[in-house]
Protein backbone atom coordinates (compact mmCIF):
# COMPACT_ATOMS: atom_id res chain seq x y z
CA UNK A 1 0.00 0.00 0.00
CA UNK A 2 2.16 2.80 -1.26
CA UNK A 3 1.33 6.20 0.21
CA UNK A 4 0.50 8.71 -2.52
CA UNK A 5 -1.63 11.24 -0.67
CA UNK A 6 -1.59 12.34 2.99
CA UNK A 7 -3.81 14.59 5.10
CA UNK A 8 -2.08 16.43 7.96
CA UNK A 9 -4.08 18.41 10.54
CA UNK A 10 -2.60 18.64 14.03
CA UNK A 11 -2.77 20.72 17.20
CA UNK A 12 0.50 19.30 18.54
CA UNK A 13 3.05 20.31 15.90
CA UNK A 14 6.06 18.46 17.32
CA UNK A 15 7.94 16.76 14.47
CA UNK A 16 5.39 17.94 11.89
CA UNK A 17 7.79 19.70 9.52
CA UNK A 18 10.26 16.80 9.42
CA UNK A 19 7.46 14.36 8.61
CA UNK A 20 6.00 16.63 5.93
CA UNK A 21 9.38 17.19 4.29
CA UNK A 22 9.93 13.44 4.11
CA UNK A 23 6.52 13.02 2.48
CA UNK A 24 7.23 15.80 0.00
CA UNK A 25 10.64 14.35 -0.87
CA UNK A 26 8.95 11.02 -1.64
CA UNK A 27 6.45 12.69 -3.96
CA UNK A 28 3.47 12.39 -1.62
CA UNK A 29 0.76 15.01 -2.11
CA UNK A 30 -0.01 16.76 1.18
CA UNK A 31 -3.49 18.00 2.09
CA UNK A 32 -3.85 20.27 5.09
CA UNK A 33 -5.99 22.83 6.88
CA UNK A 34 -5.71 26.04 8.87
CA UNK A 35 -2.78 26.42 11.23
CA UNK A 36 -1.14 23.19 10.09
CA UNK A 37 -1.10 24.34 6.47
CA UNK A 38 0.28 27.72 7.51
CA UNK A 39 3.07 26.10 9.54
CA UNK A 40 4.06 23.85 6.64
CA UNK A 41 3.98 26.63 4.07
CA UNK A 42 6.14 28.77 6.35
CA UNK A 43 8.64 25.89 6.41
CA UNK A 44 8.69 25.75 2.60
CA UNK A 45 6.55 22.61 2.25
CA UNK A 46 4.00 22.65 -0.58
CA UNK A 47 0.49 21.79 0.59
CA UNK A 48 -2.96 21.63 -0.95
CA UNK A 49 -5.67 23.26 1.14
CA UNK A 50 -8.52 20.86 1.96
CA UNK A 51 -10.97 23.43 0.61
CA UNK A 52 -9.17 23.30 -2.76
CA UNK A 53 -9.20 19.50 -2.73
CA UNK A 54 -12.91 19.28 -1.94
CA UNK A 55 -14.02 22.31 -3.94
CA UNK A 56 -15.98 23.42 -0.88
CA UNK A 57 -14.97 26.33 1.39
CA UNK A 58 -14.59 26.14 5.14
CA UNK A 59 -17.90 27.31 6.61
CA UNK A 60 -19.57 28.08 9.93
CA UNK A 61 -16.45 29.58 11.54
CA UNK A 62 -14.41 26.52 10.57
CA UNK A 63 -16.83 24.04 12.14
CA UNK A 64 -17.17 22.38 8.73
CA UNK A 65 -14.06 21.89 6.62
CA UNK A 66 -13.15 18.19 6.43
CA UNK A 67 -16.71 16.81 6.63
CA UNK A 68 -16.95 16.15 2.91
CA UNK A 69 -17.36 13.05 0.67
CA UNK A 70 -14.02 13.75 -1.03
CA UNK A 71 -12.34 13.46 2.36
CA UNK A 72 -14.26 10.57 3.89
CA UNK A 73 -14.73 8.79 0.59
CA UNK A 74 -10.98 9.10 0.11
CA UNK A 75 -10.47 7.54 3.53
CA UNK A 76 -13.15 4.84 3.52
CA UNK A 77 -12.79 3.55 -0.03
CA UNK A 78 -11.45 0.00 -0.03
CA UNK A 79 -8.90 -1.30 -2.59
CA UNK A 80 -11.53 -3.27 -4.50
CA UNK A 81 -12.55 -2.83 -8.16
CA UNK A 82 -16.09 -1.81 -7.16
CA UNK A 83 -14.95 0.86 -4.69
CA UNK A 84 -12.24 2.16 -7.00
CA UNK A 85 -14.73 2.49 -9.86
CA UNK A 86 -17.25 4.31 -7.69
CA UNK A 87 -14.57 6.67 -6.36
CA UNK A 88 -13.51 7.45 -9.93
CA UNK A 89 -17.11 8.18 -10.92
CA UNK A 90 -17.41 10.73 -8.11
CA UNK A 91 -13.89 12.11 -8.63
CA UNK A 92 -12.76 10.97 -5.17
CA UNK A 93 -9.00 10.54 -4.83
CA UNK A 94 -7.77 8.03 -2.23
CA UNK A 95 -6.07 9.37 0.90
CA UNK A 96 -3.51 6.87 2.18
CA UNK A 97 -2.14 8.57 5.32
CA UNK A 98 -3.93 10.61 7.99
CA UNK A 99 -1.96 12.44 10.66
CA UNK A 100 -4.34 14.07 13.10
CA UNK A 101 -4.33 14.99 16.77
CA UNK A 102 -7.27 16.73 18.31
CA UNK A 103 -8.11 20.12 19.75
CA UNK A 104 -6.66 20.14 23.27
CA UNK A 105 -10.01 19.84 25.04
CA UNK A 106 -8.67 18.69 28.41
CA UNK A 107 -6.00 21.40 28.46
CA UNK A 108 -8.72 23.93 27.67
CA UNK A 109 -11.08 22.91 30.47
CA UNK A 110 -8.17 22.72 32.92
CA UNK A 111 -7.82 26.51 32.72
CA UNK A 112 -9.60 28.33 35.51
CA UNK A 113 -11.16 30.93 33.21
CA UNK A 114 -12.66 28.56 30.61
CA UNK A 115 -16.31 29.34 29.92
CA UNK A 116 -18.82 26.76 28.77
CA UNK A 117 -18.98 28.40 25.35
CA UNK A 118 -15.20 28.27 24.94
CA UNK A 119 -15.12 24.63 26.03
CA UNK A 120 -17.79 23.72 23.48
CA UNK A 121 -15.86 25.42 20.66
CA UNK A 122 -12.85 23.27 21.57
CA UNK A 123 -14.74 20.04 20.93
CA UNK A 124 -13.17 18.64 17.77
CA UNK A 125 -15.64 17.11 15.31
CA UNK A 126 -13.75 16.79 12.03
CA UNK A 127 -10.63 15.34 13.65
CA UNK A 128 -12.29 12.36 15.39
CA UNK A 129 -14.37 11.72 12.27
CA UNK A 130 -11.26 11.47 10.10
CA UNK A 131 -9.47 9.31 12.64
CA UNK A 132 -12.39 6.89 12.84
CA UNK A 133 -12.75 6.68 9.05
CA UNK A 134 -9.03 6.11 8.57
CA UNK A 135 -8.79 3.59 11.41
CA UNK A 136 -11.78 1.63 10.13
CA UNK A 137 -10.10 1.36 6.74
CA UNK A 138 -6.64 0.43 8.07
CA UNK A 139 -6.68 -2.26 5.35
CA UNK A 140 -5.46 0.58 3.12
CA UNK A 141 -5.01 3.72 5.23
CA UNK A 142 -2.31 4.51 7.78
CA UNK A 143 -3.56 6.64 10.69
CA UNK A 144 -1.24 8.42 13.14
CA UNK A 145 -2.30 10.26 16.31
CA UNK A 146 0.97 10.63 18.23
CA UNK A 147 4.08 12.59 17.18
CA UNK A 148 6.18 9.91 18.89
CA UNK A 149 5.21 7.55 16.04
CA UNK A 150 6.50 9.84 13.27
CA UNK A 151 10.02 8.39 13.35
CA UNK A 152 8.79 4.89 12.66
CA UNK A 153 6.53 6.13 9.86
CA UNK A 154 9.39 8.05 8.25
CA UNK A 155 11.64 4.98 8.38
CA UNK A 156 8.95 2.76 6.83
CA UNK A 157 8.26 5.25 4.04
CA UNK A 158 11.94 5.58 3.18
CA UNK A 159 12.36 1.81 3.14
CA UNK A 160 9.21 0.65 1.34
CA UNK A 161 7.05 3.68 0.49
CA UNK A 162 4.31 2.43 2.81
CA UNK A 163 3.51 0.96 6.23
CA UNK A 164 3.15 -2.82 6.80
CA UNK A 165 -0.37 -4.22 7.53
CA UNK A 166 0.38 -5.24 11.12
CA UNK A 167 1.62 -1.78 11.94
CA UNK A 168 -1.41 -0.19 10.28
CA UNK A 169 -3.66 -2.27 12.53
CA UNK A 170 -1.68 -1.30 15.64
CA UNK A 171 -1.94 2.38 14.69
CA UNK A 172 -5.69 1.97 14.10
CA UNK A 173 -6.09 0.46 17.56
CA UNK A 174 -4.27 3.44 19.00
CA UNK A 175 -6.49 5.85 17.04
CA UNK A 176 -9.73 4.31 18.31
CA UNK A 177 -8.40 4.38 21.88
CA UNK A 178 -7.46 8.03 21.36
CA UNK A 179 -10.93 9.05 20.17
CA UNK A 180 -12.61 6.99 22.90
CA UNK A 181 -10.60 8.76 25.59
CA UNK A 182 -11.34 12.12 23.96
CA UNK A 183 -15.08 11.46 23.94
CA UNK A 184 -14.90 10.24 27.55
CA UNK A 185 -13.28 13.52 28.63
CA UNK A 186 -16.04 15.52 26.93
CA UNK A 187 -18.78 13.37 28.48
CA UNK A 188 -17.23 13.71 31.93
CA UNK A 189 -16.99 17.49 31.58
CA UNK A 190 -20.55 17.97 30.35
CA UNK A 191 -22.05 15.61 32.94
CA UNK A 192 -20.26 17.48 35.75
CA UNK A 193 -21.90 20.80 34.88
CA UNK A 194 -24.44 22.19 37.35
CA UNK A 195 -28.09 22.56 36.49
CA UNK A 196 -28.58 25.85 34.70
CA UNK A 197 -25.09 25.99 33.14
CA UNK A 198 -26.64 26.29 29.68
CA UNK A 199 -28.38 29.48 30.77
CA UNK A 200 -25.02 31.26 31.10
CA UNK A 201 -22.67 29.88 28.42
CA UNK A 202 -20.29 32.85 28.76
CA UNK A 203 -19.77 32.11 32.45
CA UNK A 204 -17.20 29.77 33.98
CA UNK A 205 -19.25 26.84 35.34
CA UNK A 206 -18.58 25.38 38.78
CA UNK A 207 -18.19 21.69 37.98
CA UNK A 208 -19.02 18.85 40.36
CA UNK A 209 -15.92 16.81 41.29
CA UNK A 210 -17.72 13.55 40.47
CA UNK A 211 -19.53 13.59 37.09
CA UNK A 212 -22.66 11.63 36.21
CA UNK A 213 -20.76 9.80 33.47
CA UNK A 214 -17.36 8.38 34.34
CA UNK A 215 -15.49 6.59 31.57
CA UNK A 216 -11.87 6.01 32.44
CA UNK A 217 -9.44 4.58 29.92
CA UNK A 218 -6.28 2.77 30.85
CA UNK A 219 -3.63 1.53 28.42
CA UNK A 220 -1.69 -1.63 29.10
CA UNK A 221 1.94 -0.85 29.85
CA UNK A 222 3.05 -4.45 30.25
CA UNK A 223 1.94 -7.89 31.40
CA UNK A 224 2.90 -9.03 34.88
CA UNK A 225 4.18 -12.47 35.70
CA UNK A 226 1.13 -12.94 37.93
CA UNK A 227 -1.19 -11.01 40.25
CA UNK A 228 -1.26 -11.01 44.03
CA UNK A 229 -0.81 -14.78 43.85
CA UNK A 230 0.84 -17.00 41.21
CA UNK A 231 -2.46 -18.46 39.96
CA UNK A 232 -3.84 -14.99 39.05
CA UNK A 233 -3.20 -13.33 35.68
CA UNK A 234 -2.35 -9.62 35.77
CA UNK A 235 -1.17 -6.63 33.75
CA UNK A 236 -0.21 -3.04 34.56
CA UNK A 237 -2.31 -0.30 32.96
CA UNK A 238 -1.66 3.45 32.98
CA UNK A 239 -4.28 6.18 32.80
CA UNK A 240 -4.41 7.10 29.12
CA UNK A 241 -5.23 10.76 29.68
CA UNK A 242 -3.27 11.65 32.81
CA UNK A 243 0.34 12.88 33.06
CA UNK A 244 2.78 10.08 33.81
CA UNK A 245 4.92 12.31 36.00
CA UNK A 246 7.60 13.03 33.41
CA UNK A 247 5.97 16.25 32.23
CA UNK A 248 7.33 19.46 33.68
CA UNK A 249 5.59 20.31 36.94
CA UNK A 250 3.69 17.00 37.09
CA UNK A 251 3.70 14.92 40.25
CA UNK A 252 5.88 11.77 40.05
CA UNK A 253 3.99 8.55 39.39
CA UNK A 254 4.76 4.85 39.33
CA UNK A 255 3.25 4.68 35.83
CA UNK A 256 5.85 7.16 34.60
CA UNK A 257 8.83 5.69 36.45
CA UNK A 258 11.70 4.09 34.55
CA UNK A 259 12.99 0.74 35.81
CA UNK A 260 16.76 0.94 35.51
CA UNK A 261 17.63 -2.66 36.18
CA UNK A 262 16.64 -5.98 37.69
CA UNK A 263 13.71 -8.25 36.95
CA UNK A 264 10.25 -6.99 36.06
CA UNK A 265 8.14 -5.33 38.74
CA UNK A 266 5.42 -7.54 40.21
CA UNK A 267 1.80 -6.74 41.05
CA UNK A 268 2.65 -6.41 44.75
CA UNK A 269 5.81 -4.39 43.99
CA UNK A 270 3.71 -1.82 42.14
CA UNK A 271 1.21 -1.51 44.98
CA UNK A 272 3.99 -1.04 47.53
CA UNK A 273 5.92 1.40 45.34
CA UNK A 274 2.81 3.54 45.00
CA UNK A 275 2.29 3.53 48.77
CA UNK A 276 5.94 4.42 49.43
CA UNK A 277 5.97 7.20 46.84
CA UNK A 278 2.76 8.73 48.19
CA UNK A 279 4.19 8.92 51.69
CA UNK A 280 7.66 10.25 50.86
CA UNK A 281 6.05 13.05 48.83
CA UNK A 282 4.64 14.44 52.10
CA UNK A 283 8.11 15.68 53.10
CA UNK A 284 10.17 18.60 51.84
CA UNK A 285 13.48 17.80 53.55
CA UNK A 286 15.50 14.61 52.98
CA UNK A 287 13.31 11.65 53.93
CA UNK A 288 13.21 7.88 53.53
CA UNK A 289 10.26 5.50 53.64
CA UNK A 290 10.31 1.71 53.86
CA UNK A 291 7.06 -0.09 52.97
CA UNK A 292 6.10 -3.73 53.47
CA UNK A 293 2.73 -5.14 52.40
CA UNK A 294 1.36 -1.66 51.63
CA UNK A 295 2.14 -0.26 55.09
CA UNK A 296 5.16 1.81 56.15
CA UNK A 297 7.39 -0.04 58.58
CA UNK A 298 9.96 2.74 58.89
CA UNK A 299 9.91 6.45 58.08
CA UNK A 300 12.50 9.07 58.99
CA UNK A 301 13.83 12.49 58.10
CA UNK A 302 17.47 13.49 58.28
CA UNK A 303 20.08 16.02 57.24
CA UNK A 304 20.88 13.71 54.31
CA UNK A 305 19.36 10.63 52.70
CA UNK A 306 21.83 8.16 54.19
CA UNK A 307 20.99 9.35 57.70
CA UNK A 308 17.26 9.32 57.00
CA UNK A 309 17.37 5.79 55.57
CA UNK A 310 19.50 4.42 58.39
CA UNK A 311 17.01 5.78 60.94
CA UNK A 312 14.02 4.45 58.99
CA UNK A 313 15.58 0.98 58.77
CA UNK A 314 16.41 1.00 62.47
CA UNK A 315 12.74 1.56 63.30
CA UNK A 316 11.89 -2.01 62.22
CA UNK A 317 14.88 -3.81 60.69
CA UNK A 318 13.08 -7.16 60.60
CA UNK A 319 10.22 -5.83 58.47
CA UNK A 320 12.62 -3.82 56.31
CA UNK A 321 14.02 -7.09 54.92
CA UNK A 322 12.47 -7.54 51.47
CA UNK A 323 10.85 -4.12 51.63
CA UNK A 324 10.32 -1.24 49.23
CA UNK A 325 12.28 2.00 49.74
CA UNK A 326 11.34 5.50 48.60
CA UNK A 327 13.55 8.58 48.99
CA UNK A 328 12.91 12.13 47.81
CA UNK A 329 16.41 13.04 46.63
CA UNK A 330 18.86 11.53 44.14
CA UNK A 331 20.45 8.38 45.56
CA UNK A 332 24.12 9.05 46.25
CA UNK A 333 26.99 6.67 47.03
CA UNK A 334 26.55 6.90 50.82
CA UNK A 335 22.92 5.82 50.61
CA UNK A 336 23.64 3.17 47.98
CA UNK A 337 26.17 1.51 50.27
CA UNK A 338 23.54 1.31 53.03
CA UNK A 339 20.89 0.00 50.65
CA UNK A 340 23.25 -2.77 49.57
CA UNK A 341 23.48 -4.08 53.14
CA UNK A 342 19.88 -5.38 53.21
CA UNK A 343 17.83 -7.47 50.81
CA UNK A 344 15.34 -5.07 49.24
CA UNK A 345 12.82 -5.52 46.44
CA UNK A 346 12.77 -2.02 44.94
CA UNK A 347 13.94 1.54 45.40
CA UNK A 348 12.20 4.58 43.93
CA UNK A 349 13.85 8.00 43.78
CA UNK A 350 14.15 11.01 41.48
CA UNK A 351 17.41 9.56 40.16
CA UNK A 352 20.71 7.85 40.95
CA UNK A 353 24.29 9.07 40.74
CA UNK A 354 26.70 7.04 38.60
CA UNK A 355 28.57 6.02 41.75
CA UNK A 356 25.31 4.82 43.33
CA UNK A 357 24.43 2.80 40.23
CA UNK A 358 27.84 1.18 40.28
CA UNK A 359 27.57 0.35 43.99
CA UNK A 360 24.20 -1.33 43.48
CA UNK A 361 25.10 -3.11 40.24
CA UNK A 362 25.82 -6.34 42.09
CA UNK A 363 22.28 -6.51 43.55
CA UNK A 364 20.83 -8.40 40.59
CA UNK A 365 17.29 -8.69 41.96
CA UNK A 366 17.02 -5.09 43.18
CA UNK A 367 14.79 -2.96 40.95
CA UNK A 368 15.88 0.69 40.75
CA UNK A 369 13.05 3.00 39.70
CA UNK A 370 13.60 6.63 38.69
CA UNK A 371 10.50 8.83 38.62
CA UNK A 372 10.60 12.20 36.91
CA UNK A 373 8.45 15.16 37.82
CA UNK A 374 8.15 17.66 40.65
CA UNK A 375 8.92 15.98 43.99
CA UNK A 376 8.07 19.02 46.12
CA UNK A 377 5.29 18.37 48.69
CA UNK A 378 2.00 19.92 47.64
CA UNK A 379 -1.72 19.29 47.57
CA UNK A 380 -1.42 17.42 44.28
CA UNK A 381 -3.45 17.39 41.09
CA UNK A 382 -7.19 16.80 41.29
CA UNK A 383 -7.82 13.20 40.39
CA UNK A 384 -10.03 10.26 41.21
CA UNK A 385 -9.38 7.17 43.25
CA UNK A 386 -11.29 4.22 41.80
CA UNK A 387 -11.73 0.83 43.43
CA UNK A 388 -13.85 -1.89 41.93
CA UNK A 389 -16.31 -4.00 43.87
CA UNK A 390 -18.57 -6.76 42.59
CA UNK A 391 -20.85 -5.17 40.03
CA UNK A 392 -19.58 -1.62 40.35
CA UNK A 393 -16.94 0.82 41.48
CA UNK A 394 -16.32 3.22 44.35
CA UNK A 395 -15.04 6.58 43.17
CA UNK A 396 -13.69 9.39 45.32
CA UNK A 397 -11.33 12.30 45.01
CA UNK A 398 -7.78 11.47 46.04
CA UNK A 399 -6.94 12.35 49.64
CA UNK A 400 -4.65 15.32 49.09
CA UNK A 401 -5.79 17.15 52.22
CA UNK A 402 -3.63 17.59 55.29
CA UNK A 403 -4.06 19.90 58.29
CA UNK A 404 -0.65 20.82 59.69
CA UNK A 405 -0.17 20.36 63.43
CA UNK A 406 0.45 24.09 63.80
CA UNK A 407 -3.08 24.68 62.46
CA UNK A 408 -4.71 22.07 64.69
CA UNK A 409 -6.90 22.98 67.68
CA UNK A 410 -5.40 22.53 71.13
CA UNK A 411 -8.00 20.78 73.29
CA UNK A 412 -6.11 19.91 76.49
CA UNK A 413 -5.05 22.03 79.44
CA UNK A 414 -1.42 21.53 78.48
CA UNK A 415 -0.46 22.93 75.10
CA UNK A 416 2.20 21.09 73.10
CA UNK A 417 5.63 22.66 72.97
CA UNK A 418 7.03 23.89 69.66
CA UNK A 419 9.15 20.74 69.48
CA UNK A 420 6.13 18.53 70.19
CA UNK A 421 4.13 20.30 67.49
CA UNK A 422 6.86 19.62 64.93
CA UNK A 423 6.95 15.98 66.01
CA UNK A 424 3.17 15.69 65.87
CA UNK A 425 3.21 17.08 62.33
CA UNK A 426 5.69 14.41 61.25
CA UNK A 427 3.67 11.63 62.93
CA UNK A 428 0.45 12.92 61.37
CA UNK A 429 1.89 12.81 57.85
CA UNK A 430 2.96 9.20 58.38
CA UNK A 431 -0.37 8.13 59.93
CA UNK A 432 -2.20 9.40 56.84
CA UNK A 433 -0.54 6.59 54.85
CA UNK A 434 -1.00 3.72 57.34
CA UNK A 435 -3.92 1.31 57.01
CA UNK A 436 -6.69 1.94 59.54
CA UNK A 437 -6.88 1.69 62.44
CA UNK A 438 -3.52 3.47 62.51
CA UNK A 439 -1.33 4.50 65.43
CA UNK A 440 2.14 5.96 64.90
CA UNK A 441 4.76 6.67 67.59
CA UNK A 442 7.61 8.97 66.54
CA UNK A 443 10.66 10.60 68.06
CA UNK A 444 13.12 13.06 66.46
CA UNK A 445 11.32 12.80 63.06
CA UNK A 446 11.56 9.04 62.87
CA UNK A 447 8.98 6.35 63.47
CA UNK A 448 9.47 4.31 66.64
CA UNK A 449 6.44 2.04 66.42
CA UNK A 450 3.57 1.63 63.93
CA UNK A 451 0.30 -0.20 64.56
CA UNK A 452 -1.70 -0.78 61.39
CA UNK A 453 -4.88 -2.38 60.09
CA UNK A 454 -6.41 -3.49 63.38
CA UNK A 455 -10.10 -3.78 64.21
CA UNK A 456 -9.44 -2.15 67.60
CA UNK A 457 -7.54 1.12 68.00
CA UNK A 458 -6.32 -0.09 71.41
CA UNK A 459 -4.79 -3.12 69.69
CA UNK A 460 -3.06 -0.80 67.22
CA UNK A 461 -1.53 1.08 70.17
CA UNK A 462 -0.32 -2.14 71.76
CA UNK A 463 1.13 -3.46 68.48
CA UNK A 464 2.95 -0.17 67.85
CA UNK A 465 4.44 -0.31 71.34
CA UNK A 466 5.39 -3.98 70.99
CA UNK A 467 7.09 -3.47 67.63
CA UNK A 468 9.11 -0.48 68.84
CA UNK A 469 12.87 -1.03 68.74
CA UNK A 470 13.44 1.59 71.43
CA UNK A 471 11.42 2.82 74.42
CA UNK A 472 8.31 4.76 73.41
CA UNK A 473 8.46 6.95 76.48
CA UNK A 474 8.54 10.61 75.41
CA UNK A 475 7.13 9.90 71.93
CA UNK A 476 4.54 11.87 70.02
CA UNK A 477 1.60 9.84 68.71
CA UNK A 478 -0.72 10.22 65.73
CA UNK A 479 -4.06 8.47 65.32
CA UNK A 480 -5.66 8.52 61.87
CA UNK A 481 -9.18 8.75 63.32
CA UNK A 482 -10.74 9.68 66.65
CA UNK A 483 -10.51 7.63 69.83
CA UNK A 484 -14.01 6.21 70.44
CA UNK A 485 -13.25 5.66 74.13
CA UNK A 486 -10.74 6.87 76.67
CA UNK A 487 -9.06 3.44 76.86
CA UNK A 488 -6.89 4.23 73.86
CA UNK A 489 -5.55 7.36 75.55
CA UNK A 490 -5.00 5.47 78.79
CA UNK A 491 -2.85 2.91 76.97
CA UNK A 492 -0.87 5.69 75.24
CA UNK A 493 -0.19 7.42 78.55
CA UNK A 494 0.84 4.14 80.16
CA UNK A 495 3.31 3.61 77.30
CA UNK A 496 4.86 7.04 78.02
CA UNK A 497 3.54 9.22 75.17
CA UNK A 498 3.60 12.96 75.84
CA UNK A 499 1.58 14.45 72.94
CA UNK A 500 -1.19 13.20 70.67
CA UNK A 501 -2.63 14.38 67.34
CA UNK A 502 -5.99 13.08 66.15
CA UNK A 503 -8.99 14.31 64.12
CA UNK A 504 -11.48 14.47 66.97
CA UNK A 505 -15.19 14.08 66.28
CA UNK A 506 -16.17 11.29 68.66
CA UNK A 507 -19.33 11.60 70.76
CA UNK A 508 -16.98 10.91 73.68
CA UNK A 509 -14.42 13.60 72.82
CA UNK A 510 -14.92 15.26 76.21
CA UNK A 511 -14.21 11.97 77.96
CA UNK A 512 -11.10 11.45 75.83
CA UNK A 513 -9.85 14.99 76.49
CA UNK A 514 -10.44 14.56 80.22
CA UNK A 515 -8.34 11.37 80.13
CA UNK A 516 -5.53 13.24 78.37
CA UNK A 517 -5.68 15.98 81.02
CA UNK A 518 -5.53 13.39 83.79
CA UNK A 519 -2.32 12.01 82.30
CA UNK A 520 -0.80 15.41 81.53
CA UNK A 521 -0.83 14.77 77.78
CA UNK A 522 -0.97 17.54 75.20
CA UNK A 523 -3.59 16.80 72.55
CA UNK A 524 -4.61 18.57 69.34
CA UNK A 525 -7.54 18.00 66.98
CA UNK A 526 -7.08 18.46 63.23
CA UNK A 527 -10.73 18.06 62.27
CA UNK A 528 -9.69 15.90 59.29
CA UNK A 529 -9.74 12.09 59.28
CA UNK A 530 -7.46 9.93 57.08
CA UNK A 531 -8.91 6.43 56.93
CA UNK A 532 -7.19 4.01 54.53
CA UNK A 533 -9.18 0.83 53.96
Amino acid sequence: MRIRRALLSVSDKRGLVELARTLADLGVEILSTGGTAAALEAAGVTVVQVSTHTGAPEILDGRVKTLHPRIHGGLLGRPTPAHEAEMATHQIAPIDLVVVNLYPFEATIAKADTTLAHAIENIDIGGPSMLRSAAKNHERVTVVVEPDDYGEIIAALKADGGVPPRRRLALAQKAFAHTAAYDAAIAAYLSALPEGAADAPEAVPARRPLPDTLTVQWQRRYDLRYGENPHQEAAFYADARSPLGNERGARPTIAGAEVLGGKQLSYNNLLDLDAALGLVLEFGGPAAVIVKHNNPCGVAAGDDLATAYARARAADPTSAFGGIVAVNREVDLALAQLLAETFLECVIAPGYSEAARAALAGKKNLRLCAAGGDWAPRAGQKSWSIRTITGGALVQTVDTGLVAATDARIVTKRAPTAEELAELDFAWRVAKHVKSNAIVFTRDRATVGIGAGQMSRVDSVKIAERKAQSPVKGCAVASDAFFPFRDGVDVLAEAGATAVIQPGGSVRDEEVIAAADEHGLAMVFTGMRHFRH
